[in-house]
């Protein structure tokens, strides 16, 4: 992608109405467009941030064996009265009525929604477990939406709901979706840390948040410093393995780690003083078990192995990918800008010509450009007639983790210059054993 032909619109200046870094960054970056409180459009670079983030999750629900599904986001209010939600909601419902006066709403959550397709198809027990998901916008209506994407109105949101005939297989749901919310966090850079959360609105009596630590964090949280040198689960986890996910999830809350509203001083007290760690934390994801307490209601039923109808147990397991972006570029920046892991960073490498226009200099990118994506990587090619500051600048701003600056007098000696955005190490290589790294990885 030449930036020439690139809509990138770069802010020299911080934002007044940009309270934490992230907001600042993302506008400056050109990432987002705040279109009224806590509503936004998602331009290019952020959109392919966001794809990178969502592929992430979705292959990782599907590794857990969820299955995607796509539901609306206009629902109908008489599926809330089915269990018995809609009047208690609060205003951060979004109600409406269509031409017929019918009462709809704006999905904040689909507990009720997936309840009523589960019911309308599974009627046996030789049918679960099932967990379906899906990755959709939403809407609450935040009386004070703040923080950009960090906390608004309108967001993207994978949850998906699981459905068992017991307490016993939701307990192995809620592990193998424990366990998956691991593996994602940790695929993105980040340290996630599970929590013992309080329930909210959803409802249930087993909950846990997975936090990353932040100072810009919007909340206290507490835990043991163990939980920075745990292993997180490899690639070759055993999902259908009840056992080995039932192993994983203590390990994982055996030492001492909860939010404010659940911080409990006596616990606390047990854990040695050269172990605790009390911080600022970000919820990127958020997981329930609640059983029966919609499907009860809403008569999602199915037989069991003794003949009986068994009213299904559920939990389900969110994660805001619009939101998570915030907290990655919370985690991950410096003075100049973003610092993206690679795995959800919009474009591998920025290609950064110093003298477009230059016979050789042009001809080297051209031939690194395409070396690059016929090895797979993703490039952004500043071809633009800017300044030489300028360009870095905006290289640094975006993040794009390697820079490969390509000047007349390197074009002419056969060398490029590598930036690593990380670290900041520079490194001066030789085109043809840049090139052939790139056909041996092709």
């Amino acid at each position: 992608m030449r930036l020439s032909r690139y809509f990138l619109p770069i802010l020299k200046e911080n934002p007044r109405e940009a309270e934490i870094v992230s907001h600042r960054l993302m506008l400056r970056a050109g990432m987002v467009r705040q279109q009224a409180a806590g509503s936004f459009s998602w331009l290019p670079l952020g959109k392919r941030v966001l794809e990178k983030v969502c592929k992430i999750v979705r292959e990782e629900q599907n590794r857990a064996g969820a299955l995607e599904i796509l539901m609306p986001t206009i629902q109908s209010a008489d599926l809330w009265r089915e269990s018995g939600r809609y009047d208690d909601y609060g205003k951060e419902m979004l109600r409406l009525q269509d031409r017929h006066e019918r009462d709809m709403l704006f999905g904040p959550t689909n507990e009720e929604m997936v309840t009523e397709i589960f019911r309308s198809y599974v009627k046996s027990y030789k049918d679960l477990p099932l967990n379906l998901y899906h990755i959709q916008w939403k809407f609450r209506d935040e009386v004070r939406p703040r923080f950009g994407v960090m906390r608004s109105r309108e967001f993207l949101m994978k949850d998906a709901y699981s459905f068992d005939l017991d307490f016993g297989g939701a307990k192995a749901a809620y592990n193998r979706m424990f366990v998956s919310y691991l593996r994602t966090f940790t695929r993105m850079g980040l340290k996630a840390i599970p929590m013992r959360a309080d329930t909210g609105p959803i409802g249930g009596d087993l909950s846990h948040e997975f936090i990353i630590l932040a100072d810009t964090g919007e909340s206290q949280v507490f835990c043991d410093r163990d939980y920075l040198e745990l292993p997180v689960p490899g690639e070759a986890t055993d999902f259908a393995n009840d056992g080995e996910m039932a192993d994983i999830v203590t390990q994982w809350t055996t030492p001492y780690a909860a939010t404010e509203e659940m911080h409990d001083e006596v616990a606390w007290g047990s854990v040695t003083e050269d172990k605790k760690l009390s911080a600022r934390g970000i919820e990127v994801g958020h997981i329930f078990h609640f059983g029966d307490k919609y499907s009860k209601p809403m008569g999602a039923k199915v037989t069991g192995p003794d003949g009986k109808e068994h009213a299904v147990s559920m939990g389900s397991y969110g994660i805001g990918p619009s939101r998570l972006i915030a907290a990655i570029i919370e985690a991950s920046h410096d003075e100049a800008g973003i610092i993206w892991p690679e795995a959800v960073a919009p474009f591998d490498v920025v290609l950064i010509n110093m003298k477009p226009g230059d016979t050789a200099c042009d001809s080297l990118c051209e031939k690194l450009q395409a070396a690059y994506e016929k090895s797979g990587h993703d490039v952004l090619y500043d071809d633009t007639d800017q300044r030489a500051g300028a360009k870095f600048a905006t290289a640094d701003l975006i993040g794009i983790p390697r820079q490969v600056i390509v000047g007349p007098r390197g074009a002419g000696e056969g060398t490029v210059e590598v930036k690593r955005r990380a670290t900041g190490e520079r490194d001066v290589q030789k085109v043809e054993d840049l090139l052939a790294s790139l056909e041996a990885t092709a």
